[in-house]
């Protein structure tokens, strides 16, 4: 697995236009329909070790914040031809094994990744209500190979201060986790494994 940390887009990006279909409703889902609340957008897939190590506690945060007002949405964008596992069909199941409450989307074309420059699997990004980009970095220091809790600190703090209409958090530290996987010819310029 290739440590790769996320490329920080700059703060105050407005989010780039998504419509994505999701393997689990088979319904489309933009993000015109989170128009004035607060978002969060997560780059993940169903076989990173670096996503599972935080899902449970991911899919509890979720829950947490949702009921608090923060919209989320998970984006899979890796390459399925190469990477089966990390297919719509997979997708459906580990939605239900870990009873997301959230959308969880299928970036085919791996075009939204590229808007958001996204790199690695988990990758943040926490936008206001008005799709400014608040907060990009990690869920907390937990890792596959180390002892660190897993807490979602970092991103908790965020949402905590976003919600709160306080300054975005100073320190902000990358995400780390496997790169995206790209299909041939479509890397982005901006990533570097």
């Amino acid at each position: 697995m290739a440590r790769t940390p996320s490329t920080m887009l700059e703060l105050g990006t407005p989010a780039p236009e998504f419509s994505l279909p999701s393997p689990i409703t088979g319904k489309t889902v933009s993000l015109s329909d989170f128009e004035g609340q607060p978002l969060l957008v997560v780059f993940a897939c169903n076989h990173c070790p670096y996503v599972l190590h935080i899902l449970r506690a991911f899919t509890e945060f979720a829950r947490e914040y949702g009921q608090r007002g923060l919209k989320i949405v998970m984006i899979n964008a890796n390459d399925v031809a190469n990477y089966p596992d990390d297919s719509p069909e997979k997708m459906v199941e580990l939605a239900r094994e870990y009873g997301f409450d959230f959308p969880y989307l299928f970036d085919e074309s791996q075009s939204v990744a590229q808007a958001y420059q996204a790199a690695c699997t988990p990758d943040f990004f926490l936008f206001d209500a008005g799709h400014r980009l608040y907060y990009r970095g990690q869920f907390d220091d937990a890792r596959p190979r180390n002892d660190a809790p897993v807490t979602g600190a970092d991103l908790r703090a965020a949402a905590d201060a976003l919600l709160a209409g306080a300054p975005a958090p100073q320190e902000q530290l990358p995400s780390l986790g496997c790169n995206i996987k790209w299909k041939a010819g479509n890397e982005p310029e901006y990533f570097s494994a």
